[in-house]
């Protein structure tokens, strides 16, 4: 028996159907991995929905030689990922909803399978599940994984975005009863949408999985990008009643500010070097130098 039909007779019940949302703007270089890391998975109850934002890559032409693959699919232009996200969540079907990068990928074919399992059987009041993601470099080689259980870092939750949301699992329920995604934030839409489910609810944490490989690199480790991610983030949390910021908030935000002045004044590369070194010191695998 394969693993699939073994899964389907391990689980009384329906199985949840699982969508998958992938926005790309000529992604040629990392879509086809994407959406094969998609099909190729023996969890049979999926869809995967695209949003192409208007791509002149060749992009379309690869969306249309995966059209068996994919459930629906559109190119047109957008206003951003959060619109695109929106775009998608209209076409949805699924219980659960995940969103991917262009550049993401599952790193298994049993990763929903997996996932699954957990999902089955959480209750229906807790609609936001998640994994570990491993980090990579733009030439796939492995950093170090991240994300840690909801009992350790509810509390940070609430000053930084500390759930790796390439392997986080959203309940439907949860965009019906509290909207889609605020079109007028660029980076840090995904941690204003978990502030409203989270400031007062809760998550479940799925250990011992792995679930996405996300790269790192260019524009993720920009330490400008950084720093509107961090003012944004401030943002939502004021639009969520939190009049004050946090010392983690300000701890981090005063790194960003750190690198940010070495950027300039030593160069990137060095400063790379030097913020690693500093890593290393305390007992933190190499990042800055990998990306």
């Amino acid at each position: 028996m394969n693993s699939t039909k073994q899964y389907a007779a391990s689980v009384t019940g329906s199985i949840p159907l699982i969508t998958i949302i992938i926005a790309v703007f000529n992604g040629t270089k990392t879509l086809q991995q994407c959406i094969d890391s998609v099909a190729n998975q023996t969890y049979p109850n999926k869809e995967l929905i695209i949003i192409d934002g208007g791509s002149t890559d060749g992009t379309i032409d690869l969306l249309k030689k995966n059209n068996h693959h994919i459930t629906y699919w559109i190119s047109e232009p957008d206003r951003g990922i959060y619109n695109a996200w929106n775009k998608a969540l209209a076409q949805t079907k699924g219980e659960w909803i995940c969103f991917l990068g262009a550049d993401d990928f599952f790193l298994n074919t049993r990763v929903l399978e997996q996932m699954a399992v957990h999902l089955a059987i959480i209750p229906a009041n807790i609609r936001v599940a998640y994994s570990q993601v491993m980090l990579l470099n733009n030439d796939g080689e492995t950093l170090y994984p991240i994300g840690e259980p909801w009992g350790k870092i509810k509390e940070r939750f609430k000053q930084v975005m500390c759930i790796p949301h390439q392997g986080v699992m959203h309940r439907r329920s949860m965009f019906e009863q509290n909207g889609k995604f605020d079109e007028s934030f660029r980076i840090a839409g995904d941690y204003e949408l978990l502030m409203r489910e989270l400031k007062t609810g809760d998550a479940v944490f799925i250990p011992d999985l792995i679930t996405t490989g996300m790269r790192q690199g260019g524009i993720s480790s920009d330490p400008e990008n950084t720093l509107v991610t961090m003012r944004e983030i401030r943002r939502a949390q004021k639009m969520h009643g939190q009049q004050w910021p946090g010392w983690i908030w300000f701890v981090a935000m005063t790194r960003v500010y750190v690198r940010l002045l070495l950027w300039r004044i030593l160069g990137e590369a060095m400063t790379r070097k030097a913020l690693d070194a500093y890593r290393r010191i305390l007992g933190l695998p190499a990042y800055w130098t990998k990306t």
